[in-house]
C-alpha cells in the first residue's frame, strides 16, 4: 500500500453538508477542516444572473476554500436530464453556459469542469447527437484550455437514456477529440461499481486519460463503509497505478455530514486539532 494523503479529499457540497442552505455550504465545509470543495452546477439556468453569481463567487471567497471542480449546466437534472452536449437543439444555450463557466474559472481558479453527456433522444439519429456533443466538448475544452482547466466526461448510472455507461464509452468518446489534451475521465467509482464495470481494470487500462476521481458506496451512494465496496482499497489502486491527484467525496451522508466523516476520520489526521464542525442539525 502506498497510502493515499487522506487529508486532500474534496467535498461535493451539492451532496454533503446538505443540513445548511446552499451558499452556507462552503463554509460549512471549511470549518469541518476541508480546503477544497467541488460542486455540481449551482444554479437553475445555464446563464444566472449576476447576483447569483456574485453570491456564489462570495460564498466561496468569504469562506476560504479552493472550488477544484465544477460542473457545466447540465439541465434539469431533478427532472431526469443528465447534460446538454449531445442534443443540438441545445449547442448555444451550452456555448454560453461555457462563457459563465470560463469566467468563474478564472475568477476562482478552478482547475476542472464535469460535463455530463446527455441522454439519448428518441426520434433523433445517435450519430448526430454524438456530433453535437464532440462539437461542444470540443468547444468547452478550447474555452477552458486559455486558464489550464481540463473537461472531464464521466460514465453515469441509473439512467438508461444515458449512453455513457463504463469507462470505456468514455475512452471511445476521447478518441474522437485526440487533439485536445485536457479532456479526460472522470472515474466515479460508485458510477463504475454500479454499471458493472471493473474498477480495478479502469485503474490499469485507462490511468493515462484519467482526470479526477470521486467516492460513494454501493449500495446506497452514502459514505464509505455504508456499503459493499473497499474504497479505501480502490484507491489505493488507482494510486498504485499513478493516481496523484484528489479524490472528491460525492455521496449522500446516510445521516448527517458529520457522522459520515467519521470514516475519514478513521483513515487520516484529516481534522486539525483547531478545525471544528460548524454543520448545523436544524
Amino acid at each position: 500500500m502506498t497510502g493515499y494523503p487522506w487529508s486532500t479529499v474534496q467535498a461535493n457540497i451539492s451532496l454533503l453538508f446538505n443540513e445548511v442552505p446552499f451558499l452556507d455550504r462552503p463554509a460549512a465545509a471549511r470549518a469541518a477542516g476541508f480546503q477544497a470543495i467541488e460542486c455540481w452546477w449551482p444554479f437553475a439556468t445555464a446563464v444566472p444572473t449576476n447576483e447569483e453569481l456574485a453570491a456564489f463567487v462570495g460564498s466561496i471567497e468569504d469562506a476560504g476554500v479552493h472550488l477544484r471542480a465544477l460542473n457545466f449546466f447540465a439541465g434539469n437534472m431533478a427532472a431526469g436530464e443528465r447534460g446538454i452536449l449531445s442534443d443540438p437543439s441545445r449547442l448555444r444555450e451550452f456555448r454560453d453556459n461555457v462563457d459563465v463557466v470560463a469566467d468563474l474559472g478564472a475568477r476562482l481558479k478552478i482547475e476542472s469542469f464535469n460535463a455530463l453527456y446527455g441522454n439519448r433522444i428518441e426520434g433523433l439519429d445517435p450519430a448526430k447527437q454524438d456530433d453535437s456533443a464532440i462539437e461542444a466538448i470540443t468547444f468547452a475544452a478550447d474555452a477552458v484550455s486559455e486558464i489550464g482547466a481540463t473537461v472531464l466526461l464521466e460514465p453515469v448510472s441509473g439512467v438508461d437514456a444515458y449512453p455513457l455507461k463504463a469507462a470505456a464509452d468514455v475512452v471511445r468518446v476521447l478518441a474522437e477529440v485526440p487533439h485536445l489534451s485536457n479532456v479526460r475521465l472522470l472515474a466515479d467509482l460508485y458510477h463504475l461499481t454500479v454499471n458493472g464495470d471493473d474498477v480495478e481494470a479502469v485503474a490499469r487500462e485507462h490511468m493515462s486519460v484519467i482526470g479526477h476521481v470521486q467516492i460513494a458506496d454501493a449500495p446506497g451512494r452514502h459514505e464509505p463503509g455504508s456499503g459493499d465496496m473497499d474504497i479505501p482499497g480502490l484507491v489505493e489502486v488507482f494510486v498504485q497505478h499513478g493516481y496523484k491527484g484528489r479524490v472528491g467525496l460525492e455521496y449522500v451522508p446516510s445521516a448527517g455530514t458529520r457522522e459520515s466523516l467519521e470514516w475519514l476520520r478513521s483513515l487520516s489526521p484529516f481534522f486539525g486539532s483547531d478545525a471544528h464542525d460548524a454543520v448545523r442539525t436544524n
